[in-house]
């Protein structure tokens, strides 16, 4: 009876594990790609500690967006928080002879201030979450540009400079631990807590969320508090890991975590999250723009590459919140049809555009020339 209930198509069996399939179907399609093009280069211990440094920097980000964006939410101003948390804390230890053990706390926490008033400019003042962040990113920049007038802030203890870029002897490094440490976290916050559950319902439903006794405008604003506080745990580290800070640092932060958020999986219609999607998505971003560094592939080109990535996941779980909101069955039904068939045609284009320009990369490897 069980071996009845049990024996479900494959397809139907897969559904719940699209969100971590997609973005790991990626990562094993760069390795294969690379382990033929240029396997000494990009599997070298150094290459691998390099995209291990990458990735960890967006992750504590990375946990933090994956709640903001569940409920129905966006963050634009993390970037900012960021750097101006690294200046403040770098004016705390330079100019004001602060402890690094004392900077670094007060860092964090002033991100999780910038957090709070995001979130209660969202709440209160009923801004959207798009224009208020945005605004306030340009506050913050803003401060920043203030605060530092042109300069960069260099050269800090030790203890910094591990949290950003160190390693324990015959270990990985120490940013990546902290970075698996902030997705952990996140993946145990959002799988076994009153938090996590409150955060997909009110993304689901927020009109049913509020009727069921949950506080809506609370649960956001703690979510931006969290988000707040990650963003200057990046910036605390991006300083680590350069030995340096300035006010313009930072300025892509918005748009890599969220792009890594999303092609994980979670919705950006809200009411669907996967910590390990967002995992694998920070990963997979940090691998592909680390294969076309290796390949030689201008930067211009890696910006192509990595929004040909976003725009094909972003359309292929649109798509998919569009099937689960019509009641379609079975993935392979909705690819079926017509506008599955448009999705599939529209996908493969976009990743045959990107074989193509990382074969030219690949073809094109060896002949680069020593300058000077």
């Amino acid at each position: 009876m069980n071996t009845q209930v049990n024996q479900k198509p494959l397809t139907e069996r897969l559904e719940p594990y699209i969100a971590i399939i997609g973005p790991m179907v990626m990562i094993l399609a760069i390795l294969v790609f690379m382990g033929l093009v240029e396997p000494v280069r990009y599997f070298r211990t150094t290459n691998i500690n390099l995209i291990l440094l990458d990735a960890a920097l967006y992750m504590p980000m990375a946990m933090a967006m994956t709640f903001v964006i569940t409920q129905r939410g966006i963050d634009l101003s993390i970037g900012s928080i960021a750097a101006l948390s690294g200046i403040m804390m770098a004016f705390l230890i330079k100019q004001y002879g602060f402890s690094v053990y004392i900077a670094v706390p007060i860092a964090i926490m002033l991100g999780a201030v910038m957090g709070l008033i995001n979130g209660l400019i969202i709440t209160r003042f009923k801004v959207p979450d798009l224009i208020g962040t945005l605004a306030m990113d340009l506050v913050y920049r803003g401060f920043a540009l203030v605060l530092a007038k042109g300069l960069v802030l260099a050269r800090f203890p030790d203890f910094l400079t591990d949290i950003g870029r160190g390693q324990i002897p015959g270990f990985v490094p120490i940013p990546v631990l902290i970075g698996i440490a902030t997705m952990i976290g996140g993946y145990v916050l959002l799988t076994r807590s009153y938090f996590g559950r409150y955060t997909i319902a009110i993304g689901s439903n927020p009109e049913a969320a509020e009727l069921t006794g949950i506080s809506v405008n609370r649960h956001k604003v703690f979510a931006y508090v969290l988000m707040g506080a990650a963003a200057a745990l990046a910036g605390v580290m991006l300083t680590g890991k350069l030995n340096a800070i300035q006010a313009t640092s930072a300025p892509y932060f918005n748009l890599h975590v969220i792009a890594a958020v999303v092609v994980g999986g979670t919705s950006l219609f809200g009411g669907r999250a996967s910590m390990i999607g967002s995992f694998a998505g920070v990963l997979l971003l940090s691998m592909m723009i680390n294969a076309l560094v290796t390949l030689r592939i201008e930067f211009f080109w890696q910006s192509v590459a990595s929004g040909a990535v976003i725009v094909s996941s972003v359309a292929l779980y649109t798509w998919m919140q569009k099937k689960d909101r019509d009641g379609a069955g079975g993935i392979m039904a909705a690819l079926s049809s017509p506008d599955g068939q448009k999705m599939v045609r529209f996908s493969a284009l976009l990743i045959g555009l990107l074989i193509v320009l990382l074969a030219i990369g690949g073809l094109t490897a060896g002949d680069a020339k020593p300058s000077g």
